[in-house]
């Protein structure tokens, strides 16, 4: 009497870890562009929380500041976003001037090295009049549409 063949043949193993390649191939760019869109919340909360910041210490002090401490951070290096232990974005104030009208221009730029340093949105940027942009890192302006 013979018995039946218990097992899986070559071939079948090699059309099952072609398939699972396949879909995982599919699934994991997709995964990346949704956790990348989650992350930019964070990026753009942090943004207009710092721009009302800077708005308040001007109501104060009749100007704006480049020091993050003057606004209430702990501390005047740049903010990590959302933070210190998951830093996808670094909060900055880019650049603040004294002119007649003053202003400032605010960043949150990816970290290298995390999920968002291949974000198509690349450096988010607001203004004291409220502009939202994105730029890359040499200060080009990027189109890509849904990044505000």
């Amino acid at each position: 009497m013979k018995q039946p063949q218990q097992g899986f043949t070559l071939i079948e193993l090699v059309v099952a870890v072609a398939i699972v390649g396949i879909l995982i191939a599919i699934a994991v760019p997709s995964y990346n562009t949704y956790v990348q869109k989650g992350n930019r919340a964070a990026a753009k909360t942090a943004l207009l929380d710092l721009a009302s910041r800077q708005e308040s210490y001007y109501s104060l002090n009749n100007a704006y500041t480049t020091q993050m401490a003057s606004m209430g951070y702990s501390s005047n290096s740049n903010i990590a976003i959302p933070s210190a232990t998951q830093n996808y974005y670094t909060l900055s104030v880019a650049a603040v001037s004294s002119g007649t009208p003053p202003g400032y221009t605010l960043q949150a730029t990816p970290v290298v090295g995390s999920v968002q340093a291949t974000d198509a949105c690349q450096v988010y940027q607001v203004d004291n009049l409220g502009n939202k942009t994105n730029v890359n890192a040499s200060g080009s302006a990027v189109t890509t549409s849904g990044c505000w």
